[in-house]
């Protein structure tokens, strides 16, 4: 059987925690869903594995000439809509609505809120993932990313991860 292991990370804002390297070196790719912050937090998830990623609002030229602001793509037989705003799933804009009618992704990927959300979509047809904020920076109180086993067109294991309490310890 194969399965493809994901990590899904966001808003790092300019800083890795340590704790991410362990997780990157189980899985096959990671996925980055935006507010990258440096270029160089690019370079060292692309040395630990295989990575997708969107800009977010907070990345300025040197991060938006290296990603798209949206990512459309297949992994295991599941269509992933990557973007940072994305917004809540009974509140996307127009143009969201007009594309989960007109070709729904399986996945739905965003950052942005720094709220970690997993939320089925389309009565259940799809997934809407938001897997918070593993950055120091932001309103939010623990440093999550999500962990994603894709296998025979379906979400095999979904777990979330805890990189610990958001603050001074890392400044």
């Amino acid at each position: 059987m194969s399965i493809q292991r994901i990590l899904l990370l966001s808003d790092t804002h300019g800083w890795l925690h340590p704790g991410i390297e362990a997780h990157a070196a189980q899985v096959d790719e990671i996925w980055h869903a935006g507010d990258v912050g440096q270029p160089e937090v690019l370079d060292q998830l692309e040395s630990m594995a295989p990575l997708r990623a969107v800009f977010g609002n907070i990345d300025g030229q040197n991060i938006r000439r290296r990603l798209p602001e949206t990512l459309h793509f297949e992994c295991k037989g599941l269509k992933v809509f990557m973007t940072h705003i994305l917004g809540r799933p009974r509140a996307y804009p127009a143009a969201v609505r007009q594309m989960l009618q007109s070709d729904p992704p399986d996945l739905m990927i965003c950052g942005h809120s720094h709220i970690l959300l997993v939320e089925p979509i389309l009565t259940g047809k799809a997934l809407h993932l938001n897997p918070g904020a593993c950055g120091k920076h932001g309103w939010h109180q623990v440093m999550t990313m999500l962990r994603l086993d894709i296998s025979h067109q379906k979400v095999a294991a979904l777990s979330v991860i805890e990189l610990g309490l958001r603050g001074k310890a890392f400044d």
